[in-house]
């Protein structure tokens, strides 16, 4: 059984790891995260939806690269 868990994304749109272009991430692979915290962000038409995680954890990987389009229900983090 594995103790990962996967952040999936709520919307269609594109995923930015960053709340603006010349802000840092909002978090790095290796991060220790709580509940709530933001780890990116889904534009849908102009409008921005957080990502927010749901358990205590550390970022293991992202699955898509910052400003990917991303579909309903992929695959955005890896925690463990």
């Amino acid at each position: 059984m594995s103790d990962k868990k996967v952040i999936l994304s709520p919307l269609p749109g594109v995923f930015y790891r960053k709340p603006s272009p010349d802000q840092p991430d909002y978090v790095q692979e290796g991060d220790s995260v709580k509940s709530g915290d933001i780890v990116g962000l889904i534009e849908v038409m102009k409008n921005f939806y957080e990502v927010k995680v749901e358990e205590d954890g550390v970022i293991d990987r992202f699955a898509v690269q910052n400003e990917s389009i991303v579909d309903v229900d992929q695959e955005l983090v890896t925690l463990k």
